[in-house]
């Protein structure tokens, strides 16, 4: 039997594997035991703010990784543009500006993790 933790969705579970058969090709069946979740472990400081922040918030609609930032602090943009690029189940996702405005600070780094909801940058 061997033992192993493993983390869905920010939940951690211990499980226990247990082999059946006695030969090297037998399958493999995963049982969960303890399946209560844990405590997830602390979530990393949010980065800094490339300046001082703005009050138009620029949101993820999806949980992802953040793929590309395509603006930059200062740069003017419109509705509709994009602010950074999101990558979700294989999908570049666009979060774009809810309205003009010019880019106060870009709250994400490329590679950083991100939840639906997450303020990515603020415009002013």
């Amino acid at each position: 039997m061997k033992n192993y933790t493993i983390t869905v969705n920010g939940n951690t579970y211990d499980v226990s594997v247990e082999e059946k058969g006695s030969t090297g090709s037998a399958p493999v069946a995963a049982a969960p035991v303890a399946a209560a979740p844990k405590s997830a472990p602390a979530a990393a400081p949010a980065p800094a703010k490339a300046s001082g922040g703005g009050s138009i918030e620029v949101k993820a609609g999806a949980a992802g990784k953040v793929f590309k930032v395509e603006a930059s602090v200062g740069q003017a943009v419109k509705k509709g543009d994009a602010v950074v690029i999101i990558e979700a189940m294989k999908m570049e996702i666009p979060v774009v500006a809810p309205e003009d405005g010019t880019v106060a600070s870009i709250d994400a780094n490329v590679g950083d993790p991100v939840e639906a909801g997450a303020v990515l940058a603020t415009l002013n």
